[in-house]
């Protein structure tokens, strides 16, 4: 197994065709990983760049990691469609690499008549949808289900396949398993400009010049900006923040299910989920901006948040506060993903990909491969990709502290070094040495959750960081 995989220093050189690469993806958060894996299925010579120093380092790590059923998509978009795909895809591929999901299902909470009211229009908007399962319970049976909810509520759409999933986990197999199939990942790679020709592309980027034939834009809140770059003016991303609140593990017990609320004309409104890492998180904000870097956290958002959590779990709000952070979501003021091909140039324009990307990302590959098909990418027949087991982060998988086998074949399994998220020495060496490591402090923790728990690294960031430190060329 070969793996070319940069973060510094000049491209490899570009002399001839025989270093062109057929197909470039800009942009390495979910969707664009699940592109360039994709991709990495066929006898193409791939590249895989962004300007961050790691997979998933935008978007992609800060959303509700939550494995939609497309209900509530818009009936006939191609969201709905992918979503719905994606969701099937992304959950037997969890199950085959090991990426932690739970089934926990959801409630669409009623907390007046007219929401009420409006839960039938959403069964119904299931159903379009394709999806069966959903059906309306009163407030007996909600309260017997979610005995902690806030006074009030009336009913709620109970929608059972909902899932929550890691979305750090996500991305990095994706990109791992097509750097492990020959795809070469360039970190640290901003592009800065893009000339085309008859034969492909000319990227400049801030590590030296790229040629591609084919060129696919998965740059997120980037995207538009891209999209210029190639002549166009379609779409404009506003960034969208959303600020969440992580409570800590012993208020887990409070929330049963992913609790959201009935949308409104303001959109979706902030849920309560529990996670894959045993917390409960409160959000999002829906706050539109013009700063795509603003990803800090604000007295008045958590304020909002606060209240909104109170009037949903009152319990909530007595526990102790993990963490708080926001992301930014890629909004083009339309309700569909800007996915768009353009055959005169080999093109592909990737963007307007929402909250439900996540779960979509793998059907979104598939859609993209056919779409370069259609521009003219003669990519021959597929073939399989080797097998791949992701660490598993999840409160609900096995963890190495726990396992008598993998301490008796090695002590390093046995020694915790964070104690708050039972992270031993062995799984922080193995990430320091996997195929994709971490740059940072912040990658190592989404790859072991190491400095993630209730003391956020007060006692063992020091430890960490000496074994970032050493690990480090």
């Amino acid at each position: 197994m070969t793996v070319t995989l940069t973060t510094s220093g000049p491209l490899p050189p570009e002399k001839g065709a025989e270093h062109t690469y057929d197909v470039t993806v800009i942009g390495a958060g979910v969707v664009g990983a699940a592109i360039a894996r994709e991709l990495s299925r066929y006898q193409l010579r791939t590249a895989l760049i962004d300007a961050a120093d790691d997979i998933g380092n935008g978007t992609s790590k800060a959303n509700t990691a939550i494995l939609h059923t497309g209900f509530d998509a818009v009936p006939g978009s191609l969201e709905a469609r992918l979503v719905r795909e994606g969701r099937d895809l992304l959950a037997d591929y969890a199950a085959d690499t090991g990426i932690p999901v739970e089934r926990v299902g959801a409630l669409l909470v009623a907390w007046d008549e007219d929401q009420l009211a409006a839960l039938p229009l959403l069964r119904d908007k299931a159903v379009r949808n394709g999806y069966h399962a959903s059906r309306i319970i009163d407030a007996d049976e909600l309260r017997a289900r979610e005995p902690h909810l806030g006074p009030g509520a009336l009913g709620a759409l109970d929608v059972p396949d909902e899932s929550i999933i890691c979305p750090w986990t996500t991305p990095l197999a994706f990109a791992t398993q097509a750097v492990r199939a020959g795809v070469h990942l360039h970190l640290n790679c901003r592009l800065r400009d893009v000339r085309s020709d008859a034969g492909g592309h000319t990227l400049t980027t801030s590590r030296g010049p790229l040629r591609t034939r084919y060129l696919v834009n998965a740059a997120g809140l980037y995207a538009d900006e891209i999209d210029r770059l190639l002549g166009h003016d379609v779409f404009t991303v506003t960034p969208r923040r959303g600020q969440l609140i992580v409570f800590d593990k012993l208020a887990r017990d409070l929330v049963g299910h992913i609790l959201l609320p009935v949308p409104g004309p303001a959109g979706k409104g902030v849920l309560i989920a529990p996670t894959v890492f045993g917390n409960v998180l409160l959000g999002p904000t829906a706050e539109e901006l013009d700063d795509k870097t603003a990803t800090g956290s604000t007295a008045e958002g958590l304020h909002l948040l606060r209240e909104k959590g109170r009037r949903i779990v009152p319990g909530l709000l007595d526990e102790e506060v993990t963490a708080v952070y926001a992301g930014l979501r890629a909004a083009t003021g339309q309700e569909d993903y800007r996915i768009q091909e353009y055959p005169a140039l080999r093109y592909v324009a990737v963007g307007g990909i929402r909250s439900t990307g996540l779960t979509a990302s793998m059907a979104i590959g598939r859609h993209v491969m056919e779409l370069l098909a259609a521009t003219g990418l003669d990519h021959g027949e597929p073939h399989p990709l080797p097998p791949l087991t992701m660490p598993g982060l999840g409160d609900a998988s096995p963890r190495p502290y726990l396992s008598a086998r993998l301490i008796a074949g090695d002590p390093a399994y046995g020694t915790l070094v964070c104690h708050c998220e039972q992270v031993t020495l062995g799984e922080i060496r193995d990430a320091l040495a996997s195929t994709i490591p971490p740059n940072s402090l912040d990658g190592l923790r989404r790859r072991t959750r190491a400095r993630g728990g209730r003391c956020q690294g007060f006692y063992c960031g020091a430890a960490v960081r000496a074994l970032f430190e050493e690990a480090r060329p």
